[in-house]
């Protein structure tokens, strides 16, 4: 099954930022993202994700893994968003060592979540 990064679509950051155009800053790192996107990750656009005051926000999930929200991201970040989701990916519990997440997964880190039992835990 693959991995969803799940990004803001609703991110703004600073009013400031966004006043040379209507497209929204979150908006944008989707597109970025969505453009190069692993086979084992599939990008899905959300509305909010209540990380608005810590800029561009994006979450990644997967049945049985533990999830992560990390913020203050940019278009600029999407090869490593994207580095980070493929290591994700391919970790068995969601967990990926320290030393190989991307600089950004390790700075940025806003919230881990544990994972959801599965169906079959829950009898």
């Amino acid at each position: 099954m693959r991995a969803i990064l799940h990004v803001c679509t609703t991110c703004r950051r600073v009013a400031a930022e966004n006043a040379a155009g209507d497209t929204r800053p979150g908006a944008a790192l989707l597109d970025a993202l969505a453009s190069d996107a692993p086979d084992q990750v599939l990008v899905q656009g959300v509305e909010c994700l209540s990380a608005c005051s810590q800029g561009c926000a994006v979450a990644l999930s997967a049945p049985g893994k533990w999830a992560y929200v990390y913020g203050r991201m940019t278009p600029a970040d999407a090869p490593e968003i994207l580095s980070g989701a493929r290591a994700y990916a391919e970790a068995a519990d969601g967990i990926v060592p320290w030393r190989e997440r991307p600089a950004i997964f390790r700075k940025q880190s806003l919230a881990r979540i544990p994972p959801t039992p599965l169906p079959q835990e829950q009898e």
